[in-house]
Order: structure tokens, then sequence, then C-alpha cells
């Protein structure tokens, strides 16, 4: 394949990737879930401390960027 002709298609795909990003930050706020305040998350506020893992959110984003790194993978092919 061409290299300028791969080269756009990347661009295009990280333009993509771009725009789906910036429209769930625009209307993140309205979304019915935030991501980082999912059930599960765990927090533990202490008397002077606060101890916060949002394992939930972790596991989320981990399957969502394996699903979309798998996709990439199957369309290089």
């Amino acid at each position: 394949m061409d290299p300028l002709r791969e080269l756009g298609r990347a661009i295009l795909v990280l333009g993509g990737f771009l725009v789906v990003l910036g429209t769930l930050l625009y209307f993140g706020g309205k979304l019915p879930f935030r991501l980082g305040r999912l059930p599960g998350d765990i927090v533990h506020r202490g008397e002077h401390t606060t101890f916060y893992f949002p394992i939930v959110t972790c596991l989320l984003l981990s399957v969502a960027l394996s699903l979309l790194f798998w996709l990439f993978g199957n369309l290089r092919k």
C-alpha cells in the first residue's frame, strides 16, 4: 500500500477518535453516568484524608481501549 495513503488513513482514524473524545468530554456532564464516579469505584473518607480508587472506571476504560486496539489491528491486516 502507498505510504501516503496509509498516513492519510491513520490521520482520519485519529481525527475520528478525537471527535468522539471531544464529544464525550463536552457532553460528559449530561450523561447518565460519569467516568470516575461509577458504582463500584472505591472511596474511603477518613477524618483528615480521602482515598479514592476508580476500579470500575479503570476496568471499563481497559475494555474499551482493548476493543479499540483490536479493531485497529484487524483493519491493518
